[in-house]
């Protein structure tokens, strides 16, 4: 399932062709997909006018002129893919619909924006600005803001008995991480991925705010991790995956020079964990 990398990148790439643009046409091709489609969505969306576009965790947030929100998830093989664009410069040249494309809509300046969901765990919504919508309302700090800092994060995680990974996965902690970027900056922390998260020292606990942010940071740069289903919405794949420390390297040696260890996989509550046993403690 893409995460806060993958998510961001498609926002960057929906930014040109979305913001301030009117929505000439919106078509629903189902009724829904993991959940139903609010009602009349077409009509809602068609003539309406894209004020911002931003993102909460692992979610895509257009506000709209009429006073909506549309909430965007790719669930697990969801895609957001223009068409009619080339070199930023719009030229009306669109596919043929495909059979996933579920949702579709056409700007004024001529881009198409196509919901591709071929697993259709994907969702919309449409909520009241400033409302608090159900899947955002216990969602914690992002990663990336001001509000996730070492105090935080220290005062968090202060007396669990979770491991560490499970801790940083639970959303109402940090908003949008995912496995495999956990495991990534757990092992750029050396910190193991089963070690109870309260028994670590406050100074390891506030070492991992900078890494985390690293982490995010560089897989946004290299366009997000692309290992099924994911890409970005000009349709290139994304490439940090290339630049995996352990993740999905199970077997391989340890990337730390010097080390003679080798990734291991161990699971935690039905996810893989990718670690060095003799870096990560």
């Amino acid at each position: 399932m893409p995460e806060l990398p993958e998510v961001e990148t498609v926002r960057r790439g929906l930014a040109p062709v979305m913001m301030g643009q009117r929505i000439a046409r919106a078509e629903v091709r189902r009724e829904g997909l993991r959940w139903p489609f609010p009602p009349d969505m077409a009509a809602r969306l068609t003539g309406a006018t894209v004020t911002a576009l931003g993102r909460r965790s692992k979610y895509i947030l257009a506000d709209l002129d009429t006073g909506e929100t549309l909430l965007i998830h790719l669930g697990m093989s969801g895609r957001m893919l223009i068409s009619g664009t080339s070199l930023g410069k719009f030229h009306h040249h669109h596919p043929a619909p495909e059979k996933h494309d579920h949702v579709v809509m056409d700007m004024d300046g001529g881009a198409r924006i196509t919901f591709n969901d071929a697993r259709r765990f994907g969702a919309m919504d449409l909520f009241a600005i400033g409302s608090a919508h159900p899947l955002l309302a216990r969602l914690g700090p992002e990663p990336l803001g001001n509000a996730f800092h070492e105090d935080y994060l220290v005062a968090a995680l202060a007396g669990k008995n979770t491991p560490i990974k499970s801790a940083l996965l639970d959303q109402r902690i940090v908003a949008g991480l995912g496995n495999i970027y956990v495991c990534e900056a757990l092992f750029r922390a050396g910190i193991h991925p089963a070690r109870k998260a309260g028994a670590i020292s406050a100074a390891r606990i506030a070492g991992l705010v900078p890494i985390i942010r690293a982490v995010l940071t560089d897989a946004i740069a290299a366009g997000g991790s692309s290992l099924r289903d994911y890409r970005q919405a000009d349709g290139e794949l994304g490439y940090f995956q290339h630049g995996f420390r352990v993740y999905g390297r199970e077997g391989e040696p340890c990337p730390t020079e010097g080390c003679a260890g080798r990734v291991r996989r161990i699971v935690q509550a039905g996810r893989s964990s990718f670690y060095c046993p003799r870096c990560q403690r």
